[in-house]
């Protein structure tokens, strides 16, 4: 068996085998007529006028071979019809249910069918809300509490996260004087229109499921939305996983052969490309941990698998959020972000000892000294420096106007030179930012002003920064060049 497992894996890992893939999907799509005109499949009972308005899309109906039958509860439910249809698994023991996410008219004949087939486990593909529109309503109740569904009263006994992706809820089923115990698996990662990143999720919840269900006999419940889509990839990665935990891959096994026989069964069973392709590359991600763990068969396991997808080329999602571009050095300027769904469960916890930012201020000089007049004391009885300090500051030119300087009193108290042409920064109207620097480097931030040239030093996260006003057009008044006695 293991060289056929490795001859899959080599043919999902070569690039020219994806047209190939996307090609045998072009003809399953294609024979579909010609499927239930040989297997003379028909969906009479979900066209008929009762029954109209139980299903949630009017293109999905069940086919009359192998729906599912409603046995009637009370007069006021008496309707035999489910959107649903049963699907058999690898293994004789194994059998499932497809249906759709019930509807607000359809929630009573929902637990109608767990009740009277016995239903231990159900897989929920989907949110009840995705994209803004309902996909599910929902038929259970919040924890440690109850819901009445005509005859039927549910409560959730315990809500628990077996991964990031997954919800386990344990919910007891109560219809006359006998409780059942029914356990829910939710998978809440798998994107409307896309497929997940990674197979490890769903592959773990099956494995529970696997768990759960144990040596019942009842089937395995399966539904999202419309129950064919995400439905049909769940069965048929559990099909491969019964025909790789029974040593059943030989070299016949195909995924198209797996596919069409969930399609006589249940109606667009994988419904697009993307969940086609996603199959492959969850069935090579099954062989290759049973060809690197030959000791432990996948079954036994009952933690969710690492991730194995080295040197397996991952499938292309149908949504990314960031193109990735084919140049190396887009790719090192740039990490492209694949999509990835946020989990319904809140994320861990963080502490406030982490940092979340560091900002460099700049101290003054140590020999800098400041010497304050207070209002209140005689000037003359205040102490002064050894030397003045106004030789020790960079004088600031006032504008006057164009072809014009003036002399500050700094500048006479430190007996320098006058300035007598304005400088660049001056004939601009504005001074530099206050210890700004020219340099800027690509890990720098955006800044407000336009101007590159004008950027804070990267020292600084540039909010100190100040901008003198435009200069006026006319000369300050004479009063403001006197000098103080």
């Amino acid at each position: 068996m293991e060289t056929h497992l490795v001859k899959f894996i080599e043919r999902v890992r070569a690039v020219s085998e994806r047209d190939s893939i996307a090609t045998e999907y072009a003809r399953i799509r294609q024979q579909n007529t010609y499927m239930k005109q040989i297997y003379g499949l028909t969906y009479e009972a979900g066209g008929l006028r009762e029954n109209v308005k139980k299903n949630r899309y009017k293109d999905i109906l069940p086919y009359d071979q192998s729906r599912v039958i409603l046995g009637p509860t009370t007069p006021e439910y008496n309707s035999d019809y489910i959107n649903a249809n049963f699907v058999k698994g690898a293994v004789e023991s194994r059998i499932y249910i497809a249906t759709q996410g019930p509807l607000s008219n359809t929630l009573v004949d929902f637990w109608r069918m767990i009740w009277q087939y016995d239903v231990r486990v159900i897989v929920m593909a989907c949110k009840e809300i995705e994209m803004g529109k309902k996909k599910c309503e929902v038929y259970w109740a919040s924890t440690s509490e109850s819901a009445v569904f005509g005859p039927f009263t549910v409560s959730t006994v315990e809500a628990s996260f077996p991964n990031e992706e997954v919800i386990l809820r344990t919910l007891a089923v109560k219809y006359r004087d006998e409780t059942h115990t029914v356990s829910q698996f939710q998978y809440t990662a798998w994107p409307d229109h896309g497929i997940p990143n990674m197979p490890d999720g769903i592959l773990g919840m099956m494995e529970l499921t696997h768990i759960r269900q144990a040596y019942h006999t009842g089937p395995v419940l399966i539904h999202c939305s419309a129950g064919c889509g995400r439905t049909g990839v769940i069965c048929a990665i559990d099909y491969v996983n019964d025909l790789l935990d029974q040593k059943k891959i030989g070299e016949d096994f195909s995924i198209m052969d797996i596919v069409m026989q969930l399609r006589r069964q249940r109606p667009s069973a994988v419904q697009t490309k993307e969940q086609y392709e996603f199959i492959f590359h969850t069935v090579a991600h099954m062989f290759k941990k049973v060809l690197r763990e030959p000791s432990q068969t996948y079954h036994n396991q009952t933690k969710a698998p690492p991730g194995l997808y080295t040197n397996v080329v991952p499938p292309k999602p149908a949504l990314r959020s960031v193109s990735i571009s084919g140049s190396n050095s887009d790719q090192k300027t740039r990490t492209p972000h694949p999509l990835r769904p946020r989990s319904s469960h809140p994320p861990p916890s963080t502490t406030m000892n982490d940092t979340y930012a560091v900002i460099n201020k700049v101290r003054p000089s140590p020999t800098a000294r400041t010497v304050h007049y207070y209002d209140n004391a005689e000037r003359s009885s205040q102490k002064s420096p050894p030397q003045a300090l106004y030789s020790a500051v960079k004088p600031k030119n006032s504008a006057m106007g164009s072809g014009h300087t003036a002399t500050s009193s700094s500048t006479a108290l430190a007996g320098q030179p006058e300035k007598t042409a304005p400088s660049e920064t001056e004939r601009s109207g504005f001074e530099p930012p206050t210890g700004c620097d020219h340099s800027l480097t690509d890990d720098d931030y955006e800044y407000v002003f336009n101007d590159s040239s004008r950027v804070c030093s990267t020292g600084g996260l540039g909010f100190k920064c100040r901008i003198k006003k435009p200069k006026g057009p006319r000369d300050p008044p004479a009063e403001w060049n006197r000098l103080e006695r």
